[in-house]
């Protein structure tokens, strides 16, 4: 049928549904005159034209009375909406009134109508009004672009789908099928499935590409924006409209698909506005809305992250803070990071995850003088137990849980932000006022790990002097003298067995002494703990506890690294102590010397080991089961493989283990290789070393049982508290580095000293960095956050350098040469060993 016939039926169906056919006594259902015929508006008419053309419903001769009327209209429209190449107009397929003003709602096929009525003219006004007026509205805006609605872009060849929109299209159903698939939540809130929302997101990213580009329609949409926004606000926050009318959330996806948010125009009212309507959302809507964006893909996600992003930056840098004027009271920064937490939760889904896999078997370890801290009015501060996101939790999906999100992690922090934000105030309102204040640790996505570590320090420092003042309590009532500290009083060389049982006994009669501050002291030595003489027991603690011949951890010469050895003949108490050493350096800031994997923090932080974590821990392991995987040939005559594996115990001899029952007999085929290595990653990283982790996992949760580590630090970030960083910028030390004594940056022997220690190799600097601050590493942050102090000993003398580790301090005499400055500090840092008294 060629366009013009087509263009015909169209139009007399169009009349049938709007003007009947004439006849009182008509009976067909599509025809205005039938007395069972429900009317409708001019759009859903031309809808329903285009629905029955295309079934070829049944069309009723005009009656008698009807046809010299027809006949008049068809003569007075002829030259008006007839084109002179015989096509079909707008106006034929969608008859509305000129100033569109019984246009209620937008769909795709009226925005091209009216965008085509107005090139035709070369007067975008209309189009502007129309913009302004549905755009500010809510109720019309929800209806908008749905999908239900008939799609009539096949006669508009400006607006078919172009092969990327097809392709994005056909990517989101597959990715929407396959979340729909392993979510094992979907059954119990359906709500959940994003494929439920009925906005054609297609259509509306098609529309945004033709409106966009008229800058008088820009304006239009930022101002109805700003009018819109306030009325949303007030409906989500003492209306409840979303939960009565789900469909409320069409409004931000609609709004949020428009590129170009992150410009000026919308930065300065439009967009805050926006978002602090968005932040009242309630939970099940954001999650809707995160797990929508996580079937966008990389581009589309990034514009929303990097949308919010660009909000918050350019509020902070519009602004200044104090400790007066805290950014925590700035709505718009508050609304726009809680914004980008559903962008954050949006990128781990679309990501690889991992939400299996997870270590229920915590240790509990309640004790009991949280009834002294609610006497004293300080539960809200010591409250038990980690916290629990409230979108975390709806979407089931945790930070630890993304493997590879769409994003990097590091893209979700905001400098500006963390150059501002005051710690103190902020951990206060993390533990005290998280119901009234809003907390940046509540979105610690978005803060480095400088900043949380602050964050955390306070969180250890306030529980010390809270020990301290319940010690002191206690001693009153008791009459006893007052223990503040955790004092550990060990010989040099007994120091595994003085610690251990030192270590035993309290945490066995009274584990909250672990959350004192650790006083550590060396039998026959008069250094007093100001943190140095802590630095070298850890040190000298795990020396001896990874040393080879104890047998507790085996070493790999190719990663370097430590594992746990799965013959250890050590019992339990002694990994224990290893757990208790690294919640210890967390607690008391101090920095380690340990070399583990990965997959250890994360088990530390309750998740099981997994293949992907062998390609660090086990690296050659890795390589054999992954060409196991992609094996193209036959596996089970090429491999010879049986679900009966062979590892070495402790004395170097081969332990056989059956993965499954009778495992020799039952051969690797290609159809049951990845059950095989599901079961060797399994046993090699969890069940041959469960004895060994829990105890160590049980150690370590003694101390940071109550600490906000878990829900604040991801495990690689976990890893560098504890280990520091292994770049050394001694630049970057140079010029944090102050002065004392009568020494300046200008002193000639100053001058020689940095000279020299940039002159030395790698380990020589890593000597000078132990010998000076007690650890070899760099704290979180660089080498820049540490602040040294160079102190004149008196002039030119024979005497070695000497330190205060507990203060990062080096007393340095004024050697009368270079040379001789260079010799005496090498036999410091090669020979220095112990503490005295100077």
């Amino acid at each position: 049928m060629n366009r013009a016939a087509a263009k015909h039926l169209i139009e007399r169906y169009f009349r049938q549904l709007t003007e009947g056919c004439g006849n009182g006594d008509c009976t067909n259902e599509f025809c205005a005159s039938c007395c069972d015929f429900q009317p409708l508006d001019n759009n859903s008419a031309a809808a329903k034209a285009l629905e029955l053309f295309k079934i070829n419903a049944k069309l009723c001769n005009p009656h008698p009375s009807k046809k010299e009327t027809d006949a008049a209209q068809s003569d007075s429209c002829e030259h008006e909406n007839t084109h002179l190449d015989g096509k079909m107009s707008n106006a034929d397929l969608f008859p509305l009134k000129e100033d569109f003003s019984d246009v209620h709602y937008l769909t795709e096929n009226t925005v091209c109508m009216i965008l085509s009525s107005c090139e035709e003219k070369g007067d975008y006004s209309a189009l502007v009004r129309i913009i302004g007026r549905i755009f500010s509205n809510a109720e019309a805006l929800m209806k908008c672009f749905r999908k239900d609605e008939p799609n009539a872009t096949e006669n508009h060849d400006s607006f078919k789908p172009t092969d990327a929109d097809k392709h994005e299209k056909q990517k989101s159903e597959e990715m929407g099928a396959s979340s729909a698939a392993a979510s094992p939540d979907e059954g119990a809130n359906e709500m959940f499935d994003p494929c439920e929302v009925t906005v054609d997101i297609c259509a509306v990213r098609r529309v945004y590409d033709r409106l966009l580009n008229i800058d008088q329609v820009e304006a239009a949409l930022v101002n109805a924006i700003i009018f819109l926004t306030p009325n949303m606000e007030l409906d989500l926050e003492y209306l409840d409209v979303y939960e009565t009318n789900p469909d409320y959330l069409n409004i931000f996806i609609i709004v949020l698909e428009n590129s170009n948010l992150h410009s000026p125009e919308y930065l300065e009212v439009a967009l805050p506005q926006f978002c602090k309507a968005m932040s009242k959302l309630p939970v099940t809507a954001l999650a809707r809305l995160s797990k929508l964006w996580s079937m966008y893909g990389l581009q589309h996600t990034r514009r929303m992250m990097e949308t919010f992003q660009q909000l918050i930056t350019f509020t902070v840098i519009s602004n200044e803070y104090d400790s007066e004027n805290l950014i925590n009271d700035d709505e718009t920064v508050v609304a726009a990071t809680q914004c980008l937490k559903v962008a954050f939760y949006a990128s781990l889904q679309g990501g690889i995850v991992d939400v299996e896999h997870n270590d229920e078997d915590e240790e509990d370890t309640e004790v009991d003088e949280i009834t002294l801290h609610e006497l004293l009015g300080e539960e809200q501060l010591y409250k038990k137990g980690p916290r629990v996101d409230p979108l975390e939790k709806e979407l089931g999906v945790r930070s630890i849980d993304g493997i590879k999100p769409l994003i990097p992690f590091e893209d979700f922090i905001n400098e500006s932000v963390n150059e501002v934000v005051e710690m103190d105030k902020d951990f206060t309102f993390f533990k005290v006022n998280a119901e009234t204040k809003f907390s940046f640790q509540s979105c610690p996505f978005i803060l480095n790990v400088i900043t949380k570590s602050q964050g955390l320090y306070y969180d250890n420092r306030i529980r010390m002097y809270s020990e301290r003042r319940l010690t002191a309590l206690y001693s009153m009532v008791q009459g006893q003298q007052p223990n503040p500290y955790l004092k550990l009083k060990v010989r040099r060389d007994h120091i595994i067995d003085d610690a251990l049982v030192r270590l035993e006994m309290i945490s066995m009669e009274n584990p909250s002494d672990l959350k004192k501050q650790l006083f550590v002291e060396f039998e026959g030595e008069q250094g007093v703990d100001e943190g140095g003489v802590s630095k070298e027991f850890f040190q000298l603690v795990l020396e001896e506890i990874f040393n080879p011949d104890i047998g507790m951890f085996t070493y790999d010469d190719e990663t370097k690294l430590f594992w746990f050895n799965s013959s250890s003949l050590e019992n339990e108490a002694q990994y224990t102590l290893v757990g208790l050493v690294l919640g210890l350096a967390i607690y008391n800031n101090c920095i380690l010397d340990v070399h583990f994997p990965m997959v250890v923090y994360r088990k530390l932080m309750g998740k099981k080991g997994t293949f992907l974590d062998l390609s660090d821990s086990h690296p050659v392991l890795y390589q054999s089961l992954k060409e196991l995987l992609d094996f193209t040939g036959n596996v089970e005559e090429d491999m010879m493989l049986t679900f009966q594996i062979s590892h070495k115990d402790l004395f170097g001899s081969p332990v056989l283990y059956d993965l499954k029952e009778q495992g020799d007999q039952i051969p690797v085929t290609k159809e049951n290789r990845q059950e095989f290595v599901d079961l060797y990653t399994e046993y090699i990283l969890n069940k041959s070393v469960e004895r060994q982790f829990k105890a160590f996992k049980k150690g370590f949760l003694m101390v940071t049982n109550e600490s906000p580590l878990k829900y604040l630090f991801r495990p690689e970030e976990v890893e560098l508290l504890i280990c520091g960083s292994r770049k050394l910028d001694f630049e970057a030390l140079e010029k944090t580095t102050e002065y004392d004594g009568g020494y300046s940056k200008d002193s000639q022997i100053i001058k020689d000293f940095w000279e020299t220690i940039h002159s030395f190799g790698e380990e020589q600097k890593r000597l000078f960095l132990q010998f000076t601050t007690g650890t070899d590493r760099a704290p979180v942050g660089g080498l820049g956050k540490l602040k040294m102090i160079i102190a004149k000993n008196g002039s030119d003398t024979d005497r070695l350098p000497t330190s205060h580790t507990c203060f990062n301090a080096l007393l340095l005499p004024e050697y009368s040469s270079k040379e001789k400055l260079r010799e005496r500090l090498l036999k410091a840092i090669t020979y220095a060993k112990g503490f005295g008294m100077l």
